[in-house]
């Protein structure tokens, strides 16, 4: 009997099943979109109970799509978006709305824990520079801002945890990868920093259960398995945070090879086979799904949702175009992109929208265009928002190589790989080889592997991504286009130092703040 295994991805603006056999080929996919709500200029929260409902149906729409006997499908993990703050009362029940990961309400926080304890100090401990994207920031200004919430809160769960227990998972289990997030995680001993607990005043009984991926984390329940569509009794396997699953899922098990990934955000993620820390303190080193191995990751909090914006905001006419003749509007964009010269006629985006993240940890820090003429037109804004994300990646690539980390091997990962322009361009920027991989969503395959790890179908997670992972095409630089690039990114630096040590994002911000 041919096998299966189900995989989730619950990211910030969607969520995505399919079902996998094990040779890695997709044979049914559904998927459902939702949004952010924004009280005020930097929060951003959702409804986690919108999201587990979506995630429910689009893996009952996979599993009729596949067409696969249900008893054949032996587990289900997942991939989820990372620090989230979930909190819930004694009962289980949802006492207000989940905070984002792109929240930046906290920037107070972030200071108070300067305080109690040197960013240097806390980068040593945690692997993570002090910032207000990290739960404890969080949780800290939950206590301060809502203390009839923090007075019933009885635990404190990320997304990856709560879908997991609606299906049936016998406790609030967390990934090794997805716990590091809350801020007081010491990830080369994987256990709970008990200096940073007391000082913060925190408890375990509070926070979920660490765990590594691909462990057995119960079965689905009879009331899971009519939403879900799976049987009952299928395995659940703990998962992984979205871009450690997706770096597994894109073959990230050896030295030299890296990630980079644009979803609603981006995120790059290279292999370390010891514990690290970056000499700058700029790069988070986070647990691998693999034991005892380790990532350095850098991220940015916004960056296909960028261009995305750029469609619903800027784009409306292109938009509409394309819907009354029946073409995707991201191919039609393509074809009007290919016509702007590289670097987009001097036109720059600087992609802040949630704020600046690897290497410049900078919450103030705002969305430019820079260089606006009358000879730019909507085709020559959107290349320069596709450059504009692609030179803010170069930024978390470059502070990875400066912290004497090897990259050999760009394996790229999310939705812009649909697009060819968009591919060249990242390997001009780079000035490094790029591949597309043959399944795009490797979160979801990363998780596909979980799973079959955890029925037993593969001996390692090593195993199961030499089985299931392959390179579709391979981009290599152009030699014009890459000097190009070379110095669009001088102008890209020079303009966040220039708008940053003159105070021009800290005083936007501040305005920002009175509506």
């Amino acid at each position: 009997m041919d096998l299966y295994v189900a995989a989730v991805d619950i990211g910030t603006t969607g969520s995505k099943g399919t079902i996998f056999n094990l040779e890695g080929q997709p044979l049914g996919s559904a998927y459902r979109e939702y949004t952010c709500t924004y009280p005020k200029p930097g929060w951003v929260e959702q409804d986690p109970d919108l999201l587990v409902q979506s995630a429910m149906d689009a893996l009952k729409e996979a599993v009729e799509k596949s067409a696969v006997p249900t008893e054949s499908i032996k587990a289900v993990s997942l991939s989820a978006q990372r620090s989230c703050g979930i909190f819930l009362d004694e009962n289980e029940n949802l006492l207000r709305p989940m905070i984002s990961w792109q929240d930046n309400r906290t920037p107070v926080e972030v200071a108070e824990i300067a305080e109690k304890i040197d960013p240097a100090e806390y980068y040593k401990k945690t692997g993570y520079p002090n910032s207000t994207t990290w739960l404890l920031s969080k949780m800290m200004w939950v206590r301060k801002n809502e203390p009839d919430v923090w007075d019933r809160t009885s635990r404190i769960v990320q997304m990856h945890d709560y879908f997991l227990k609606a299906l049936g998972a016998d406790d609030y289990y967390c990934d090794l990868n997805d716990v590091g997030y809350f801020g007081v995680f010491d990830s080369v001993n994987a256990v709970w920093d008990k200096e940073l607990m007391d000082l913060f005043d925190l408890d375990e009984s509070l926070l979920p259960v660490p765990a590594p991926s691909g462990m057995l984390a119960g079965k689905v329940t009879a009331e899971s398995a009519t939403l879900c569509g799976l049987k009952e009794g299928t395995i659940i396997a703990v998962g992984a945070g979205d871009q450690c699953a997706g770096s597994l899922g894109a073959g990230v098990i050896g030295k030299g090879t890296v990630s980079v990934s644009m979803g609603t955000a981006g995120a790059v993620a290279a292999f370390l086979d010891k514990p690290f820390r970056d000499p700058n303190g700029a790069g988070l080193i986070t647990n691998h799904t693999m034991p005892q191995h380790w990532l350095l990751e850098a991220y940015q909090a916004a960056a296909a949702g960028v261009y995305r914006w750029f469609r619903d905001e800027i784009a409306a006419l292109e938009k509409s175009e394309s819907e009354s003749n029946g073409q995707n509007y991201y191919a039609l964009m393509d074809e009007r992109i290919e016509a702007v010269p590289t670097g987009s006629k001097g036109l720059l985006l600087m992609p802040y929208y949630a704020g600046a993240a690897t290497p410049r940890y900078d919450s103030d820090a705002r969305g430019v265009l820079l260089g606006m003429t009358f000879a730019h037109d909507r085709a020559c804004m959107a290349r320069a928002y596709m450059e504009g994300i692609t030179l803010d990646m170069k930024d978390m690539l470059s502070s990875i190589e400066r912290s004497g980390v090897e990259i050999k091997d760009i394996r790229i990962l999310g939705g812009p790989t649909k697009s060819a322009i968009w591919n060249q361009i990242q390997a001009d920027v780079y000035n490094t080889p790029v591949s597309t991989l043959e399944v795009e969503d490797a979160t979801l395959l990363g998780a596909a592997i979980m799973a079959a790890y955890a029925a037993g179908l593969f001996k390692s997670l090593q195993e199961g991504a030499d089985k299931m992972v392959r390179i579709q095409k391979t981009y290599h630089p152009v030699a014009e286009n890459v000097k190009v690039y070379a110095d669009l990114y001088e102008i890209f630096c020079n303009s966040y130092e220039g708008l940053s040590e003159k105070g021009v994002f800290e005083n936007i911000a501040r305005l920002q703040t009175i509506y």
